[in-house]
């Protein structure tokens, strides 16, 4: 979508007085949705899914962007605490069953979320994974909600273009050989041979946590 259809889509959503919030992982490229919400409607909430498990870099980094751009972060956390997230023998879940701890972490506090809200909008890219590829602009939801993906058919080389056009600052950990951001454990620097989404889970057959196959409506 372009910049105007983006602005007009949430002022519409606004006007049939839907409930709209964002979510972002707050990595480089996540910022350019960020940007443009801040300069729509700086009153939408950002939820941060605050794992326990993030880089302390990307902590900072996401409370230093929401002062820098005005716009309202929530922290949504899990309501099973860590010492209940461990398997059989007392190991910690993302170290034998990663899904399960991505869904305690992340699907379930989100599902919650969806429940009193009408309009979640994110910020994948169709060619980030196969999985993001066949998404819709807007797409149903658990609970009577929507989807919007209004970055959907933007690619790298137009995020970065809007990131350099306006000087937007990077996650720290860029400078470190990090492509693809999400938890400490389940995260490793990018090698030239891998693709972006790669550096998640690897070595496992996991591409996603959850929050775009799970809260999809079927």
């Amino acid at each position: 979508m372009e910049i105007n259809e983006i602005h007009d889509k949430i002022y519409q959503y606004k006007s049939e007085g839907k409930k709209l919030f964002t979510t972002s992982s707050f990595q480089s490229h996540s910022l350019v949705l960020l940007h443009l919400l801040s300069r729509i409607d700086n009153t939408i909430p950002v939820y941060f899914i605050n794992t326990g498990y993030h880089f302390p870099d990307t902590v900072r980094f996401a409370q230093d962007i929401c002062r820098q751009f005005g716009l309202p972060i929530v922290d949504l956390k899990s309501t099973t605490p860590k010492y209940m997230q461990k398997d059989a023998e007392g190991k910690l879940l993302f170290t034998s069953d990663p899904d399960y701890c991505c869904y305690l972490n992340k699907t379930q506090p989100m599902d919650i979320i969806l429940r009193s809200n009408d309009v979640w909008i994110n910020g994948i890219r169709a060619d980030q994974s196969q999985t993001r590829s066949a998404m819709q602009v807007e797409q149903k939801a658990p609970h009577g909600t929507v989807r919007f993906h209004p970055m959907l058919d933007w690619d790298k080389r137009k995020i970065f273009a809007y990131l350099r056009e306006h000087d937007l600052p990077r996650n720290p950990l860029d400078s470190k050989g990090y492509a693809s951001i999400g938890c400490e454990p389940c995260t490793r620097r990018l090698d030239p041979d891998m693709q972006e989404r790669e550096a998640r889970w690897y070595g496992l057959n996991k591409t996603e946590c959850g929050l775009h196959t799970d809260l999809v409506s079927k």
